[in-house]
């Protein structure tokens, strides 16, 4: 969207000192809102991850706002002069390129160390690619858990899906374009070709998509042999597997070194899903074998 857009009716109240992380559009730039205006507005600083992004932000909405650079490759050079910053009562904001800051870019570091330091930290919410695609994919909501990107190489990547094969909960990637093919054919191979997904591109722009099916199916979708656009992948949480002998008889057998037999034996049918009568009688066994 490049036209300016009409000016907005901006607060005159005043900001107060401190640290704004401001949510902002993931495409398109109507998805900004009121108070992230205001801040923006306000702000004595703007640190972004990128000026060029934020700058079309800010010239849609005739924002002239003092913008400076912050990335991870400038972030812990630059902190300790922000902190001076806040120190003598200024109103600094930080943005990333898009969507919610510190969600996968280096703005935790800064708002770690301005909490640290005693200064207010206010968190502007908005737009976020993550919660648009989990409303998106007609997956699971009760439940969700944010992953981020998953490592470049394919070894690396099985071995960082095998953590969560077995979380029951809606797992939400994000990707880059030129590898979703790859990682789509590796979560197929670690979470099951029949587990549900979804693959969401160009969240909030002109060619937004969302492709859902299982993952074996989504893996050899010609569709994403050289896809474009930012890209979040979504995987629907793993089934409940029933506890194994072996799992229940070195669980009784830990809960039995911290706590008496009927305790020991309540504690692992709880977490296990298992009866505790018949736990109790092996608790029993067990003591009596030594």
């Amino acid at each position: 969207m490049s036209r300016l857009l009409p000016p907005p009716v901006l607060s005159d109240a005043p900001l107060a000192p401190g640290l704004y992380l401001v949510a902002t559009p993931i495409g398109n730039l109507r998805d900004i809102t009121l108070r992230a205006l205001d801040v923006l507005a306000a702000c004595d600083l703007l640190l972004a991850e990128d000026t060029r992004v934020t700058g079309k932000l800010l010239s849609a909405y005739s924002i002239r706002t003092r913008l400076e650079r912050h990335d991870e490759h400038v972030a812990e050079r630059a902190i300790p002069a922000i902190l001076e910053r806040l120190e003598a009562g200024e109103r600094v904001a930080l943005v990333s390129d898009a969507g919610t800051p510190m969600v996968s870019d280096p703005g935790y570091r800064l708002a770690r160390e301005a909490i640290a330091a005693g200064h207010p930290v206010f968190p502007i919410p908005g737009a976020s690619a993550a919660l648009a695609a989990l409303t998106l994919a007609g997956l699971p909501t009760d439940r969700f858990l944010f992953a981020g990107f998953p490592p470049p190489k394919s070894g690396a990547r099985r071995t960082f899906f095998e953590e969560f094969a077995n979380v029951r909960a809606t797992l939400i990637f994000f990707e880059g374009a030129s590898r979703v093919d790859d990682t789509l054919a590796d979560m197929a191979a670690v979470f099951g070709a029949d587990r549900p997904g979804a693959v969401c591109r160009e969240l909030t722009k002109l060619y937004e998509t969302c492709v859902r099916g299982p993952l074996g199916e989504l893996a050899v979708d010609p569709r994403f042999e050289a896809p474009k656009g930012e890209i979040v992948i979504l995987v629907g949480p793993g089934e409940e597997k029933a506890a194994s002998a072996d799992d229940a008889e070195a669980a009784l057998r830990e809960a039995m070194t911290r706590l008496p037999l009927g305790e020991a034996a309540s504690e692992v049918a709880k977490a296990l899903g298992l009866s505790r009568k018949d736990l109790y009688r092996q608790a029993l066994a067990l003591k009596e074998a030594g």
